[in-house]
């Protein structure tokens, strides 16, 4: 994967304040890249770093190979950007928005109906629902066909229903060649559209990964149970011994194994082998918002 970000000791400070504090990155071309991290971690203070809307205090910051501050006109034609308190007059019309933005008005149509807005062409900017207007704000941000496009927290305030909207448009953008840096502080967003992630906490990378291995790394928190059928019997001594495994109880017919999620495939491969599958076998394992509550704890 070609590198279209690249950051290395990255920091930005107000005052005597750290608001970011020698962070690196890496982004590949055409993935979703997510920076997640809880609110005033610096996320937003790095990806304006990044783009060129603030002037770094030290690093080293390229671009699709270019210098956000040195080569910012240059870089303008290459990025789109929602920023995190990006709206539109209420009364601009959705048309009127696309035009005004665009350098060529040529993609407008094509524009319109890619992102579900050619029915609300003439509907004004505070007359759209929220999945409507995040819509109307990622066309804009994609006018120019850029190779990354920046989003910052794109779906805070919106109801579940538009929340899933925006991710399949976050997927879309993906899937049509451009690369994504997904800015948010919702775990279950990043694990959900991420191809990898970095977490930040008080400036600085805390981890990094993609969401499987953070799950894996951080949150001990996987189940597999069932309810062995009549004249089973389970030998414990293989599966107590499977990496990842915690505890095994066995409680009549009923089993519960407990672990991390690199136990689950090992588990029910040898559940299978002892012929002792039975019914109701159910596997649940953590989440990435468990693997960083996990984390936190760790640091203590």
């Amino acid at each position: 994967m070609s590198a279209v970000v690249e950051v290395v000791g990255l920091v930005k400070s107000y005052g005597d304040v750290p608001a970011v504090d020698g962070i690196d990155l890496d982004v590949g071309a055409g993935e979703i890249f997510g920076i997640l991290g809880a609110n005033g971690a610096g996320k937003t203070t790095a990806v304006e770093c990044i783009q060129g809307l603030r002037s770094a205090d030290a690093g080293t910051i390229r671009v699709c190979g270019l210098d956000p501050t040195r080569q910012r006109e240059q870089l303008r034609r290459l990025v789109g950007s929602q920023l995190q308190e990006s709206a539109l007059p209420d009364r601009i019309r959705v048309r009127e928005a696309i035009h005004l933005f665009s350098t060529d008005r040529s993609p407008t149509g094509r524009l319109l109906e890619t992102w579900g807005l050619s029915e609300r062409q003439r509907t004004p900017y505070g007359r759209l629902s929220g999945g409507q207007q995040q819509r109307l704000l990622i066309a804009i941000a994609l006018l120019n066909s850029p190779r990354v496009v920046f989003l910052d927290e794109l779906t805070q305030g919106l109801d579940p229903a538009a929340r899933r909207e925006t991710w399949d448009v976050i997927r879309a953008v993906r899937d049509e060649g451009t690369t994504v840096v997904l800015v948010t502080h919702f775990a279950d967003e990043a694990e959900a559209l991420c191809d990898r992630l970095t977490v930040f906490r008080a400036g600085k990378v805390a981890t990094r990964g993609t969401p499987a291995e953070l799950i894996n790394r951080h949150a001990r928190s996987a189940l597999v149970s069932l309810r062995l059928r009549a004249k089973q019997e389970l030998r414990p001594e293989p599966i107590e011994r499977l990496d990842g495994v915690d505890s095994l109880d066995i409680e009549g017919d009923r089993v519960e194994i407990r672990g991390n999620s690199r136990m689950i495939a090992f588990v029910c491969a040898e559940l299978v082998a002892q012929g002792a599958v039975g019914d109701e076998l159910r596997v649940s394992q953590g989440t990435l918002e468990d693997a960083l509550v996990e984390m936190m704890g760790e640091d203590g």
